[in-house]
């Protein structure tokens, strides 16, 4: 970062007008309604949340991303630029493009924001990025109304920061993905937002653990029909031999007239099990993940679960994808850039259909002359014909033809041939130039 700009954001920082910090909505996370502690890190410990945040994290790493000029009225894709190789195999040394995506994704999920740090040279082009935690970022606003972001470093996640403490970026140097939010500066959390679904989530999975280290019952009441002088002894006797998964269904025996009284709600009178699954589907619902993709089959049929892996595509996973490419547009290219290039996340692939519709597809695009044997190829992932050999040739069917030259051959022989009966061809037919 230039000298100037470090003296600038270190002038500015004693009195900011304005943070968007992260931290300043630590209040949104904490203890939630059920009584549990709901974070980050609790959150991902149930499988449903953690569930969707591999399924959406995995879904855009794995997409192929690729820097495009534009052409025309067309595009053409770039390799010789050095943002092609950063995006597309490595963005930093210690990191793939898969999980480099990855790692950012997750943190989109779960804080509401990405970050990484943009290493560049002397001309501003990118050389390399580096993640940062979210929940070590701050985004200030300065006396001047001008944004920079504050790095509280504790740890040695990142190579670039030579010293613990606060690191302060200038707004060039940080790649800043956010999520929904109030500002459009700073997203929310949706763990935060959704802390008491998740909190119910972990009571129930605390509540099943409970009930199985109990030994699978309830608890209940030892009546003894005297007094007992020490009835913790007798409480803690109980447990010692009866307590516990592992002394399940063991036989009870009672002593001096006591009688053991059940108290507690069996699972299948709370609906133990179809809580579990409702909040299976709260977390689903707060991630739009269709519910067969965490394992629950109740509405999925054969008839319809393509479609739902369709919509999962456009509802979910798109507007995710457009979020990356703007936000890439908007750090990573140059000024001068911003005209000529475009970064591009495919999800073509997994919006095709199986093996016969996409071939019934491709034999309709091909007939009506908008692909070519090699346009096929290359959505199949195949070598290309060589042009040669007709593989970039664009074709159609002989008996078509513009809607202007309908009838122009039938009016042509009309005025070449005499009617049998000498008369000249009445006025409005093909051809006679009405």
């Amino acid at each position: 970062m230039k000298l100037a700009s470090i003296l600038g954001i270190r002038g500015a920082r004693d009195k900011p007008r304005d943070s968007y910090g992260s931290t300043a909505y630590s209040f949104l996370f904490g203890r939630s309604s059920s009584g549990k502690v709901v974070n980050e890190r609790t959150a991902m410990q149930t499988t449903a949340v953690y569930s969707c945040v591999r399924i959406l994290s995995e879904a855009v790493a794995s997409l192929p991303v690729h820097l495009y000029r534009y052409a025309g009225r067309g595009k053409e894709r770039v390799y010789d630029h050095p943002l092609y190789y950063l995006l597309h195999d490595e963005p930093n040394p210690e990191m793939t493009s898969f999980v480099f995506r990855e790692t950012l994704m997750s943190h989109l999920l779960i804080w509401g924001n990405a970050y990484a740090q943009i290493i560049r040279d002397g001309g501003g082009r990118v050389l390399g990025l580096y993640p940062l935690l979210p929940d070590k970022v701050e985004v200030v606003r300065d006396g001047k109304g001008e944004l920079y972001y504050v790095y509280n470093r504790c740890s040695d996640e990142n190579p670039n920061f030579g010293e613990y403490g606060r690191v302060y970026l200038a707004p060039e140097d940080v790649l800043h993905i956010p999520g929904l939010g109030f500002d459009g500066l700073v997203g929310y959390s949706p763990i935060a937002m959704a802390k008491n679904a998740v909190g119910m989530t972990l009571a129930c999975e605390e509540y099943g653990a409970g009930f199985f280290e109990n030994g699978a019952t309830p608890g209940g009441v030892l009546e003894h029909p005297g007094v007992l002088k020490d009835p913790a002894k007798v409480r803690e006797s109980w447990h010692a031999v009866y307590g516990g998964s592992k002394n399940a269904g063991k036989v009870a025996v009672l002593e001096e007239g006591m009688k053991y009284q059940q108290i507690g709600i069996p699972p299948e009178e709370a609906q133990f099990l179809e809580t579990r699954k409702f909040q299976v589907d709260e977390i689903a619902r707060l991630y739009r993940i269709p519910p067969h993709m965490v394992g629950d089959l109740d509405k999925s049929s054969f008839s319809n679960i393509e479609q739902q892996s369709l919509e999962f595509v456009k509802y979910t996973l798109d507007p995710w994808v457009i979020r990356w490419e703007q936000s890439l547009q908007k750090a990573l290219l140059l000024p001068q850039e911003k005209r000529e290039y475009f970064v591009k996340l495919n999800v073509d692939g997994l919006l095709r259909g199986d093996y016969q519709s996409r071939m019934n597809g491709y034999s309709v695009g091909r007939q009506n002359g908008w692909l070519s044997a090699n346009d096929i190829r290359e959505m199949e992932d195949m070598n290309p014909i060589p042009a040669e050999e007709g593989g970039d040739l664009y074709l159609v069917n002989g008996n078509l033809c513009k809607l202007e030259d309908a009838g122009l051959f039938a009016g042509k022989n009309l005025q070449e041939q005499e009617p049998p009966d000498g008369r000249m061809p009445r006025q409005g037919y093909p051809g006679q130039g009405q």
